[in-house]
């Protein structure tokens, strides 16, 4: 099976058969129970990872195993601002929510119809602080559509939600409309309070007014709590605060009063709350609200549910109270205690792994053998994408696409596959992994430079300008933003990432054919080569990289002729080899049909084309095939060819001894480079 909803939870049963089954009380995939663990107090679980870590499929897996064996919910925080989910998701999905109330919301509308007790006190809450702008219908049907879910979760109301919501709406809209004058200031406070009086006068929440009375400080006796609630929400500041604060101790209260004494001796398991994308403001409302709650000397209401959240990137050092685990180390036991009262401690967090290569070989067995697949591919996609699950799945699917349909794969051909509906893979992947289209187009282009200074000349050279066009160092905000990578220092790579880098040229390669005029691959290589030119001895290596990059492999290899030909110290030698490693780095340019550049690199670095080059003289001819080795030698997920890391020994051997103060150093690499090219390293520098 080679779902894209299965296959990233390779490797990650610690978390699945391991931590969750002990926090739940129930085993993974068979209908028994199992020890709990801890009692009492239990840990928020917070899921980390980048893009394409398996987030989602962690939660998405864990909601297909527990749902129907105990109350569950499935919830998927949205960018502030996105509004309320205008519809009920499908059975199965996760439901969607870009504000608190709409987190606590889907959660009484999942857990509702599984609880004894369906939120008398969270409910009347949820409705006083939830209204719409006067006017504004679209806002008042999706509101609608919310309250008349939340009814029918807690039985107050009976029929279809469609019906429901069209009668809640008019009997609000009705009380709003039959206001005196002076009452009516036809705005969200007078809407919210006509919500609060349909719901009053329907329902009677005598009980909820008493324990939302007690919340109050003393100051606010007298007054009906329900509205006071929703004024306190609507005035934001301090007082959103404590309404926040309020409704999730509502929340807690109803859970914990549903799992009376019965449930407990029965060992009847607690509500599982599946949070996804928790970075996001709502999640991180929710969290922090809950984890305060628990980190009170004297809980009010001891309740004990199972929250597993995820989160873009890394634990923010704010929550430095928090333990972190390893997925091995769960195994066994979460290793959790709460270390202090701060409420951070009361977080478990466990990051993502990347896949190792034995859970990689398992994704490359074909259903229906043709052909037999090359015997490194697994090392090859390992060495490409780190491991990293989404890239990781995606190619080893188009890898045994491309074996059924007869085409053998190899390691250099990774990046040129396309999905079974014939998209390239890096496009795929590049909009996976860097979801803003704008910044995914602008990122393919400006990561062909070395550093953020080279882009931003890069950017002002293509004219990133205006609304539609943000500027290089919006780039780099957006990654950080995206948990790519820390902001960097001009001096440093645009995109730090290996992977999102690979994929970002391959994508610059590829759409180089149909890109507009000034924007195509060797044009944008051009003039980071004079960028780089105007640096000065700094920016050598960079200028004969992008020089190679645009295929005039010839300008290379006479510049590189001409310096060790001429008299120069041991110091220069360094700089000599630093520059034919690094030029050697060059992603190789578009090939037919895409560009003119034929790909003869193996056969120029064995001396297959010696007689095209006899003009040159001996060093200028070793110097070319010396670097073409090297150049092909460059693809990390390729395996080495041995007589290309051979001929990189034979070639500065051969160099060594015709210089006369360069020979040390040359001949170090001679021996060194083919050894470190063997075993896949970085080549050293000698005397570094």
């Amino acid at each position: 099976m080679r779902s894209s909803d299965t296959s990233p939870l390779h490797g990650r049963d610690p978390l699945l058969r391991s931590l969750v089954p002990r926090l739940t009380g129930l085993t993974y995939d068979e209908r028994s129970r199992t020890p709990r663990e801890p009692h009492g107090d239990l840990p928020v679980v917070l899921v980390t990872g980048q893009h394409g870590m398996g987030r989602s499929a962690v939660l998405a897996d864990l909601a297909a195993h527990y749902r129907g064996r105990l109350p569950l919910a499935h919830v998927k925080v949205g960018p502030a601002g996105s509004g309320t989910p205008p519809y009920a998701p499908a059975a199965g999905e996760a439901a969607t929510a870009s504000t608190l109330v709409g987190v606590l919301a889907e959660l009484v509308c999942a857990l509702a119809p599984e609880l004894r007790r369906r939120f008398p006190v969270l409910t009347p809450g949820l409705f006083a602080v939830s209204g719409w702008d006067r006017g504004n219908s679209e806002q008042r049907d999706a509101t609608c559509l919310l309250h008349a879910r939340l009814l029918l979760a807690c039985r107050l109301a009976d029929g279809d939600e469609d019906t429901l919501r069209h009668t809640w709406a008019t009997a609000v809209e009705g009380r709003v409309e039959g206001a005196t004058t002076d009452d009516a200031r036809w705005d969200r406070e007078a809407v919210t309070g006509a919500v609060v009086g349909e719901y009053t006068e329907r329902y009677g929440p005598a009980a909820a007014r008493e324990w939302y009375a007690r919340r109050f400080p003393p100051g606010a006796e007298g007054q009906d709590p329900l509205p006071l609630l929703g004024e306190w929400f609507q005035q934001g500041g301090d007082y959103r605060d404590f309404a926040e604060q309020t409704l999730m101790a509502a929340f807690l209260h109803d859970v914990a009063a549903s799992h009376g004494r019965l449930q407990r001796w029965n060992r009847e398991p607690w509500p599982l709350v599946l949070l996804d994308d928790a970075h996001l403001t709502a999640g991180r409302v929710f969290l922090d609200l809950l984890l305060k709650n628990r980190a009170l000397p004297e809980r009010p209401d001891h309740e004990e549910v199972v929250v597993v959240a995820t989160r873009l990137g890394e634990l923010p050092e704010e929550d430095g109270a928090a333990i972190g685990r390893e997925l091995p180390d769960l195994v066994k036991s979460s290793g959790w205690e709460r270390r202090g009262r701060a409420p951070s401690a009361g977080l478990l967090a466990v990051p993502l792994p990347p896949l190792s290569r034995d859970d990689i070989l398992p994704l490359l067995v074909p259903d229906r053998p043709a052909r037999p697949l090359h015997p490194y591919l697994a090392s090859a996609v390992h060495s490409l994408t780190g491991g990293h699950p989404a890239a990781t799945t995606l190619l080893c699917a188009a890898v045994l696409d491309a074996t059924e349909r007869g085409a053998a794969v190899e390691p250099r051909g990774l990046l040129e596959l396309t999905t079974r509906d014939g998209r390239a893979v890096t496009e795929v992947l590049l909009e996976r992994l860097l979801p803003d289209r704008r910044q995914r187009d602008r990122l393919t282009l400006l990561s062909l430079a070395r550093d953020s200074t080279a882009a931003e000349a890069l950017a002002a050279h293509l004219r990133f300008q205006g609304p539609d066009q943000l500027p290089a160092n919006s780039a780099t905000d957006y990654l950080e933003a995206q948990q790519w990578q820390r902001l960097t220092s001009p001096d440093e790579p645009l995109v730090a990432d290996a992977l999102l880098q690979t994929l970002l040229v391959h994508e610059a390669r590829r759409t180089s054919r149909t890109a507009d005029a000034g924007r195509n691959w060797q044009e944008i290589h051009q003039f980071l080569r004079i960028h780089h030119t105007q640096r000065g001895e700094s920016g050598e290596a960079d200028a004969l990289r992008h020089t190679l990059a645009a295929g005039n492999a010839e300008r290379v290899v006479a510049t590189l002729a001409e310096e060790f030909q001429s008299e120069q110290d041991e110091q220069a030698a360094t700089h000599w080899v630093v520059c034919l490693r690094y030029a050697a780095t060059a992603p190789t340019p578009p090939t037919p049909p895409d560009g003119e550049w034929i790909d003869e690199r193996a056969e120029v670095a064995l001396g297959a084309h010696d007689g095209r080059y006899a003009e040159l003289d001996d060093i200028e001819r070793c110097v070319n095939r010396l670097l073409h080795a090297l150049w092909h030698v460059s693809q990390p997920h390729a395996e080495p060819d041995p007589d290309m890391c051979r001929a990189i020994g034979e070639e500065l051997a051969y160099l060594s001894p015709r210089h006369r103060s360069w020979h040390a150093v040359l001949g170090q690499a001679a021996r060194s480079w083919p050894v470190a090219a063997r075993k896949k390293r970085p080549l050293p520098v000698p005397g570094e």
